[in-house]
């Protein structure tokens, strides 16, 4: 079976690219403080020592680093993801994180702790998105980069 019309690789962009983008306007605030209905974080410090919960080995400073990098990567790659700009590489590059994450969350939290999350969800979207070899909709499609 053929999907022609582009829509399914269209809503698994979009829903990728917002599963990092809400998380990150969490982490700032903007969806409300800790505690709120839908928040997990609430600002950045809560952020940071849930990052250093999932990298003990750091101390603080480099745990601010590795949240910021974190936080910087998400970004990029949930508003390429919603525009298809450069689509199987930033798939293919959320695909990695989120498979780092996981496994992160899995040695330091437990290993059930990623499958209360749809962490691994993630992985095999951004897996199965980056082997798509047109992505219509997106900014890929209209200027006929194939990459």
């Amino acid at each position: 079976m053929k999907n022609s019309s582009g829509i399914a690789q269209l809503v698994l962009r979009v829903a990728l690219g917002l599963g990092f983008i809400l998380p990150v306007l969490d982490r700032l605030g903007a969806l409300g403080p800790k505690g709120s209905t839908g928040v997990a974080w609430g600002d950045w410090k809560h952020f940071v020592d849930y990052t250093n919960t999932l990298t003990p080995f750091l101390n603080r400073t480099l745990a601010n680093v590795m949240a910021a990098l974190a936080t910087l990567a998400e970004i990029i790659f949930g508003i390429c993801l919603i525009i298809g700009y450069k689509t199987k590489q930033v798939a293919l590059g959320a695909a990695l994180l989120t498979l780092a994450f996981g496994l992160s969350m899995a040695v330091f939290l437990g290993i059930g702790a990623p499958f209360n999350y749809p962490v691994f969800v993630f992985t095999g979207a951004g897996s199965v998105l980056s082997g798509i070899g047109r992505y219509k909709w997106s900014v890929d499609d209209f200027t006929g980069d194939k990459t």
